[in-house]
């Protein structure tokens, strides 16, 4: 198919196609429980898993030389405390409202109290999520705050705490604003910083591309393990929290729309130009991963300025993931509140499901995972018992491929929307029908 030049969209999908009539094959061949299928997918971990392992590989790397980029090719550092306030007031707010759907999504479909079959997946994984809550058990809200201040920025970017990601952002904004200091006091130095972000982004922007060129077989690996070991009636049993959840994605993607729409842009259009990155985003279930196609489909094919996009996207990697850190965590306490005692007719109880959700927001990882830390974090701030959690572990990787994709939206909208503000949105690039963009970041 790349031979051909069949769209790089069109083969990830026809992965993840082909990896559901194989694992559909397996089962039916095998069943879930049998050795060979089991074998099979230890051999397709190898693949699938470290296609994930790939990405893992790029998280920090991407997070540290795209934001520090974002302050080395501004023109003047006037605009960077706007630009910052206008991406953070589009996460935190469109994460609020994620939660609320979150919230009104369990109560319409009646899953509140719900209790869901648990068996020996679920109980091996609430047995591993009790080990995990260990890093934010007993954490106020305060000590959540500052625990994404870095103490020893090694430790973080080597990703060996919970809210490692945030706290690179944190870091990386301190180099770009301490960049800003030194190239208008000493500009030969600032020039010189500059070449070596600039050559150090070129360098990872190939290891992305070439972990990117794996996504087809990393995703038809994923999706084959996924449908050969998947229970059917465990799927069943979840099936009304998998709709529930569709459908509250579905909703956010509705409210994303209406907010183009409030500030001039053509969501039609929109959608059109970032089906790409989407797409990747829905069938990699990384953020992370979708990290470049994101900041590229920003700037090169909808037209936010260059460092309104290193920004968003970046942020948005890590804070106020509307599916991952909104939505998931909101239903999760809904379905749990009325064993715990929440009255969920009472207006407080919505605002304090809504404002822990989204300070819990902040430091969600960007590749598989990020869900179960934000629900975790969620859990441990209103004391609740996290069974809940584990009880989903069936229907977990599904759910995650839609939000994902919200995820990423909700980062390019907070570009769109802050350029749109700062008047840096250029609307010939955003109305070209013909620019769209690769897996090698260039346009067509």
């Amino acid at each position: 198919m790349q031979t051909k030049y069949v769209k790089y969209s069109y083969r990830v999908f026809a992965g993840l196609g082909i990896g559901i009539v194989f694992g559909a094959i397996i089962q039916l061949l095998f069943g879930v429980d049998n050795s060979i299928t089991q074998t099979i997918v230890e051999w397709l971990d190898v693949v699938g898993l470290g296609y994930v392992r790939f990405l893992q590989m790029l998280v920090m790397p991407l997070i540290f030389v795209s934001l520090v980029r974002a302050f080395t090719e501004m023109e003047g550092e006037s605009n960077i405390g706007k630009i910052g306030a206008n991406v953070l007031a589009v996460l935190i707010i469109t994460v609020m409202i994620a939660a609320a759907v979150g919230i009104t999504s369990v109560l319409l479909f009646n899953l509140d109290g719900a209790e869901f079959t648990r068996g020996a997946a679920e109980n091996a994984r609430i047995a591993a999520l009790q080990e995990t809550q260990t890093q934010v058990e007993g954490m106020t809200i305060p000590q959540q705050i500052l625990s994404f201040i870095p103490n020893n920025i090694f430790n973080d970017l080597a990703g060996l705490r919970g809210t490692s990601t945030i706290a690179v952002v944190i870091f990386s904004a301190f180099i770009g604003i301490a960049y800003l200091g030194v190239a208008r006091k000493q500009p030969e130095h600032g020039d010189f910083f500059r070449k070596i972000i600039d050559s150090l982004h070129a360098i990872v922007m190939r290891l992305v591309t070439l972990v990117l060129r794996m996504a087809p077989y990393g995703i038809l690996a994923l999706m084959t393990k996924m449908v050969a070991t998947s229970s059917p009636a465990a799927l069943a049993n979840m099936g009304t929290f998998l709709i529930a959840s569709y459908f509250s994605v579905i909703v956010m993607f509705i409210i994303h729309a209406l907010i183009l729409i409030i500030y001039k842009v053509n969501p039609i259009q929109y959608f059109k130009k970032v089906w790409t990155v989407l797409s990747f985003a829905f069938t990699s279930r990384s953020s992370a991963g979708a990290l470049p196609l994101n900041i590229a489909t920003q700037k090169e094919v909808l037209g936010v300025d260059a460092t309104t996009s290193n920004i968003a996207a970046t942020f948005g990697l890590s804070i106020g993931q509307n599916g991952c850190a909104g939505i998931y965590p909101a239903m999760l306490v809904t379905i749990i509140a009325p064993a715990v005692g929440m009255d969920l007719t009472d207006p407080v109880v919505w605002g304090t499901i809504i404002v822990v959700v989204a300070i819990s927001s902040f430091g969600v990882a960007g590749v598989g995972g990020g869900a179960t830390f934000a629900a975790l974090i969620v859990f441990g701030a209103l004391d609740l018992p996290i069974e809940i959690i584990g009880l989903l572990v069936s229907v977990e990787p599904i759910i995650d491929m839609a939000r994902t994709a919200l995820n990423v939206n909700d980062s390019i909208l907070a570009g769109v929307i802050t350029s749109k503000r700062l008047g840096t949105f250029d609307e010939d690039t955003f109305n070209d029908n013909d620019r769209q963009v690769t897996p090698d970041m260039e346009t067509n």
